[in-house]
């Protein structure tokens, strides 16, 4: 996945460095990104802490499943 060996070799200090690469990304609270993906048909949840260089994926699914969550609250759901 093209977004995963991104995110590893780029070393991003801050959201305005990473939005520079990622105009579609967006702040959600709690250090959450949400970024768009194949035309915004789905969506990627991350919580990203900058100073430690950690990045945890809290959810991922369509536009349409996306509209149903509470994105400051979901977390990742093994199925």
């Amino acid at each position: 996945m093209e977004w995963y060996h991104e995110m590893i070799t780029k070393n991003f200090t801050s959201f305005q460095e990473l939005k520079h690469m990622y105009s579609n990304a967006s702040l959600a609270g709690d250090d959450r990104v949400v970024f768009n993906i194949a035309g915004n048909k789905y969506r990627l949840v991350v919580r990203i802490l900058f100073e430690y260089k950690v990045i945890q994926i809290k959810w991922f699914g369509s536009h349409k499943e996306y509209d149903k969550i509470e994105v400051k609250n979901v977390k990742f759901l093994k199925r």
